[in-house]
């Protein structure tokens, strides 16, 4: 079996496999909270294969009434192929705490970008991603692996109209004195459209459902309306 059908089998499966791993409502304890995602992102190639991208992320939780986190984050990258690319990157989190000291992470990440195919007339792509995560209230180095699947469709290809949905489950690898567990993590979700913008810049707008496992029997699941500018030179 070559080693790009392996890949295509083992990507779904690592999701289906997220899945099937959640516990059913009937023993859980969920707690839900209305949120707003906006992520703006720049991106692009600096001189031939050398690719870069940038992002900044407000994430406001509460019904959308406070920031509940701030990401920073960026990463210099090379183009391996015509559907395979390579980054390094960096992030800075700050999380902020009623009446506390704002917890914050700094995190590296290696980040895989592959195109699979184009199945049903659409895009089907992968983003596998491995973080190193460091916090303030803590020690230890937490190592999380993230393996997200998108695929998108046009629907009014004429006016630069896709369908887009992709899922991205995370998987800890180790226990950490600031509270990180081995094991599934999280999965996230998310259904929308994408919408062309003069260029290669476009708009990603839609539902994200973020399923939580806290540990103990405890779940957290966000409904975020997410909003994503990626604006591309």
């Amino acid at each position: 079996m070559t080693l790009a059908r392996s890949t295509r089998l083992l990507l779904p499966a690592l999701v289906l496999s997220s899945l099937l791993a959640l516990p059913g409502p009937a023993r859980a304890e969920t707690e839900h909270d209305g949120q707003a995602w906006v992520n703006l992102t720049v991106m692009g190639s600096l001189s031939g294969p050398l690719l870069y991208f940038g992002e900044v992320q407000p994430r406001f939780d509460e019904n959308g009434s406070r920031i509940g986190t701030a990401i920073f984050r960026g990463a210099i990258g090379w183009k391996l192929s015509s559907s395979l690319s390579l980054y390094q990157g960096y992030g800075h989190i700050v999380s902020p705490v009623k009446g506390g000291r704002d917890i914050v992470e700094n995190r590296g990440f290696q980040q895989l970008n592959w195109i699979i195919g184009h199945p049903a007339k659409g895009e089907l792509s992968s983003r596998t991603r491995l973080e190193q995560r460091w916090r303030s209230d803590g020690s230890d180095i937490g190592w999380r692996l993230r393996q997200m699947l998108r695929y998108e469709r046009p629907l009014v290809a004429e006016r630069g109209l896709n369908l887009l949905g992709h899922g991205e489950a995370f998987v800890a690898f180790n226990d950490t004195d600031w509270g990180a567990r081995a094991g599934f993590d999280q999965l996230r979700s998310f259904a929308g459209v994408e919408i062309a913008l003069p260029g290669k810049s476009t708009i990603e707008l839609g539902y994200l459902n973020q399923y939580i496992d806290r540990g103990g029997g405890r779940h957290r699941v966000n409904h975020a309306a997410s909003f994503s500018l990626f604006i591309r030179p």
